[in-house]
């Protein structure tokens, strides 16, 4: 393995090494099918795990010429980059605090340095009350906790999407901006008031965005349910009764189980694709119909209704 170590300790670049086997996008018999992010310059934030790690991941088996993975933590960032290597892909990782707007400035301007220009942004990374305080409730949860969900889950959206901007208008290959957003931010659940809060405010800025970058540069964003990730364990874990935790978020899902981050991997990067050229502004539901309904598979049909 060739690795190259940039700016420290903050960075690592990981490329296939000479003889060995080449990266499935360069090879003529996969090239159709593996298209859909052909030749694509791609930043995508939170990527040390859970959604993030398998956009990054299926970014560079989309054909992505290089992904530039950031975390909070690197050594994450740089386990999600070796998976890329391994699958012949182009990988950069960066450990980036996203409270902190030099932090996320840094980001931009060393992915475009790495990538030679930028074409997609997904703006992933969040993070939930559950984290850091047990005090979750509207009336009782500590303003520093309410200011660092706000700080990572939309206020670095918004910075990293200014910052980014200028690159990809400058793109010229149908660069995208995809934001996570969630189902609470169209119906929020118990004790998550910061998290329903930033993420209500996610899908009204991806519209936003998708105005004042027209015609040049699209924005979606994407909302997932229950998803398998690091996140969903830790409010299910953090909740009085995490099985009946889990059953709530789980009951309304009309497919009858928890999302794979792998199948919202592959959302991002149909948004972030010139398939998906026509739509901008747009939010997408991934929630295994949970919002179809007003109904849960936990409660009595009668009370479903």
């Amino acid at each position: 393995m060739k690795l190259i170590s940039a700016s420290g300790s903050v960075s690592i670049w990981y490329a296939t090494p000479p003889g060995g086997r080449k990266a499935r996008r360069n090879d003529p018999r996969e090239r159709e099918e593996l298209a859909m992010l052909d030749g694509k310059r791609c930043l995508v934030t939170g990527a040390g795990g859970g959604i993030g790690r398998a956009s990054a991941i299926e970014m560079a088996q989309q054909g992505a010429a290089g992904v530039v993975v950031a975390d909070l933590d690197l050594a994450r960032a740089e386990g999600t980059a070796e998976l890329i290597e391994r699958q012949g892909g182009a990988a950069w990782a960066i450990g980036t605090d996203l409270r902190d707007s030099d932090a996320i400035r840094a980001m931009v301007d060393r992915s475009v340095g790495w990538l030679g220009g930028l074409d997609v942004l997904q703006n992933n990374a969040g993070v939930h009350e559950a984290y850091f305080t047990e005090q979750r409730a509207v009336d009782r949860l500590p303003e520093t906790v309410w200011e660092t969900v706000y700080q990572v889950n939309l206020r670095a959206v918004f910075l990293a999407t200014q910052y980014a901007a200028p690159h990809l208008r400058e793109s010229g290959r149908g660069p995208s901006i995809v934001n996570a957003a969630s189902v609470s931010s169209i119906a929020a659940s118990p004790s998550g008031p910061a998290y329903a809060a930033t993420k209500g405010g996610v899908m009204q800025l991806t519209k936003a965005t998708a105005i004042d970058l027209a015609p040049d540069v699209r924005c979606n964003c994407y909302c997932p349910s229950g998803i398998d990730t690091d996140m969903m364990r830790s409010y299910i874990n953090a909740a009085e009764d995490p099985g009946a935790m889990r059953q709530h978020m789980i009951g309304p899902h009309l497919v009858a189980r928890v999302g794979r981050p792998e199948e919202v991997a592959k959302l991002v990067c149909f948004l972030a694709s010139d398939d998906a050229g026509f739509i901008t502004g747009a939010a997408y539901l991934i929630d295994g119909g949970a919002l179809a309904w007003r109904g849960s598979h936990s409660a009595p049909a009668s009370e479903s209704a």
